[in-house]
């Protein structure tokens, strides 16, 4: 396709000029001439100073993407102080033949990073970190495995904790880092460097900034619930056990938790298990309530429902509502098919026919389909296609959890006389109506026999921002206004399995024996804590008020316009400020090292590996921690960068155009932008 003419663009300086000119020809008066050109000049010399020419290197990257500096939006700000850098160590990349005969792959260096392009003469080597250093064909190994393996490389690292490339910071590192946080801790309100922007083009205008809008979520996060904040979810059950039998309902009350993958599923009823349950005469039933209405149709966005990234959120989500499927081909004209996590009452093809034809994405040439009661694969599968796995988002939440329970529940060696159930009204409100009779009638139990953390704050961050997961981004947006101190009326009590309680488990339990206390007083029977430690039902516009209201209360700029927590919409606006004043505050912040860590490192990991494949000398590889955005005609990038000077700065990159139909068409553009920062 021929892109329209550059001409149907101008610059707002110019288009600015042309229309004040106009209202000026009036002015033919003597007396007035002088004033019209003080104006005149006023008027030409505020652009210049508010928007800076963009430095060359962009504007060339524009030129060659087809783009002009109308379509973008840039914000370079240092941050912080040269002598005390928060970032993390920069990584350098070495080339193979450059290393020695070492077996291996990584190495701690404590020599500064050169660069050819850079006089390094005149820096400070006390302003240089730590390096880590990393071949350059140990990270190709790594993503050629990952890309070789699968289709959908980022929920596969997601679904299966794959480690990234990036070794663990030397030890010193991270306790100058600790010790950082713990000063910032203790000194809230300790004088903050800042500086003017370096560079600072069209940053007020709002743009669709696609996955970059997960760095609000994510940061609002961290900052309100704690970079240590877990999710519990909690087992009860009515009825009572006799033996290993349960004759009653089991209850599982969903918290939310963004990543309770099938894994981690299988260990929740193992500790059922554990606790004394093998077989249950009644249902199980999941309890979701505490995200109300958010499922969306998953085709609503691109009308691709089976791409995992488009997988609706839910109170108890199961590794995001996605499947695995792995093919393995035979010399027998067939390809056997496997599946992760197993679905229970629904058959799943066991073999596929093959045929001759150079492999190309799996998931198109099964041409998958989820049917009433079966998956349909609708076409055979190219021979030369080795061991392959690729994944497909069932289209219904609360389904898709009832499935993959009853799997799991029956493979450790269980019987269930009942249904999964999954609901979004709390059991206590529907127990009254559902018929029940002799021991089955008995009432919850009132403490859960088994409360099952989930994986920290910290870690599900890095999932969300290094492997761009919409649908983590979307639990966590959630859980802000579900958990929101100021919505709670009740905290959450302590886990019944815990051998430690922490400050925040005691301060829960007094809740409870004060709880417990006043009924007894009042002539009550002490009830069930089922609904005492839950948090507050929320939807999307409670959450996005919760998180409007926090933007409004820490930062100056007005809050962007979110329709969800990923990014995954057209509606969804952020200007360049917006994302350059949260990055710079969160900066700042106690929570800051979870932060950056969840960010891919430019040229090494995340979404930003191939940095280093577009732009090979680039100064910005190993030296910039980012988050980037990707749509049909939008491309971003937000982070942080190290400069060579030992500077930390800021970056925001937002580019909106029809003129890029491909957007990685433009991602140069802000490839140059890294690349010319961390010179500075």
């Amino acid at each position: 396709m021929r892109y329209p003419s550059k001409r149907r663009h101008y610059s707002t300086a110019a288009t600015k000029i042309t229309t004040l000119c106009r209202h000026l020809r009036p002015l033919n008066q003597p007396s007035k001439r002088l004033s019209r050109l003080a104006l005149l000049a006023a008027f030409i010399v505020a652009p210049i100073h508010a928007q800076a020419m963009l430095p060359a290197a962009i504007q060339k990257a524009l030129a060659r993407a087809d783009l002009t500096e109308a379509d973008i939006s840039i914000v370079i700000t240092p941050v912080g102080d040269k002598a005390a850098s928060r970032l993390p160590a920069p990584i350098q990349v070495i080339d193979s033949d450059e290393s020695d005969s070492q077996s291996v792959s990584t190495i701690v260096s404590e020599h500064p990073v050169t660069n050819a392009s850079t006089d390094t003469s005149t820096s400070d080597p006390s302003h240089q970190s730590a390096l880590i250093a990393i071949e350059q064909r140990t990270i190709e190994k790594h993503e050629q495995k990952i890309h070789a393996y699968t289709d959908d490389p980022y929920t596969y690292q997601s679904v299966e904790s794959i480690p990234t490339v990036i070794p663990d910071e030397p030890q010193h590192t991270l306790d100058q880092n600790a010790k950082a946080q713990d000063t910032a801790s203790n000194n809230k309100d300790s004088i903050k460097i800042s500086f003017s922007p370096l560079l600072d083009h069209q940053s007020d205008i709002p743009r669709t900034p696609a996955s970059t809008m997960k760095l609000v979520p994510s940061f609002i996060a961290l900052d309100t619930l704690g970079a240590d904040f877990v999710w519990h979810t909690r087992v009860y059950h009515t009825g009572i056990v006799i033996g290993n039998r349960l004759h009653g309902d089991l209850i599982i009350q969903g918290s939310g938790d963004p990543k309770m993958t099938h894994e981690r599923l299988k260990q929740l009823l193992y500790k059922v298990q554990a606790s004394g349950i093998r077989h249950i005469d009644g249902d199980i039933i999941i309890d979701s309530a505490v995200f109300n209405n958010v499922s969306k149709d998953p085709a609503a966005f691109d009308n691709s429902p089976l791409r995992p990234y488009n997988a609706s959120p839910d109170g108890f989500l199961v590794n995001f509502s996605t499947i695995g499927i792995k093919t393995y081909p035979q010399n027998n004209g067939q390809a056997s098919v496997t599946y992760k996590p197993r679905l229970a009452d629904y058959q799943l093809p066991a073999t596929i026919n093959t045929r001759a034809a150079s492999c190309g994405q799996a998931s198109y040439s099964l041409a998958p389909q989820w049917q009433n009661t079966q998956l349909v694969l609708n076409a055979s599968l190219p021979e030369s296609c080795s061991e392959h796995v690729f994944y497909i988002a069932y289209p219904n939440a609360k389904e898709f959890a009832a499935h993959v329970i009853a799997a799991k529940w029956q493979a450790l060696g269980n019987t269930l006389s009942g249904q999964v159930i999954s609901q979004e009204t709390p059991y206590e409100i529907t127990k009254t109506t559902k018929r029940a009779h002799g021991l089955t009638a008995i009432a919850m139990s009132p403490l859960p026999m088994v409360s099952y953390p989930s994986l920290n704050l910290t870690e599900q961050i890095h999932d969300i921002n290094h492997f761009s997961n919409n649908v983590m981004a979307e639990q966590v947006a959630l859980s802000i206004g579900a958990y929101d101190k100021g919505r709670l009326t009740h905290p959450i009590p302590s886990s019944t399995t815990a051998t430690s309680p922490s400050s925040h488990e005691a301060s829960a339990s007094n809740e409870i024996d004060n709880k417990v206390a006043a009924d007894k007083s009042n002539g009550k029977k002490a009830d069930s804590l089922y609904q005492f430690g839950k948090p507050a039902t929320t939807d999307y516009p409670a959450a996005l008020q919760t998180i409007n209201r926090w933007w409004q209360t820490n930062l100056s700029t007005p809050p962007p316009h979110l329709t969800n927590g990923s990014g995954l919409c057209r509606e969804c606006t952020i200007t360049a400020a917006n994302l350059s004043e949260l990055l710079t505050y969160a900066y700042s912040r106690p929570n800051f090292d979870a932060y950056v860590d969840s960010l891919g490192v430019a040229g090494v990991s995340g979404t930003i590996a191939a940095h280093s494949d577009r732009l090979p000398e680039s100064a910005a590889t190993g030296r910039a921690w980012i988050k980037t955005g990707t749509l049909n005609n939008v491309t971003s990038m937000a982070g942080y960068v190290k400069g060579l000077s030992g500077q930390d700065y800021v970056v925001v990159g937002i580019i909106n155009t029809d003129q890029a139909l491909n957007p990685y068409a433009a991602r140069p553009v802000l490839d140059a932008m890294l690349d010319w920062t961390a010179q500075r």
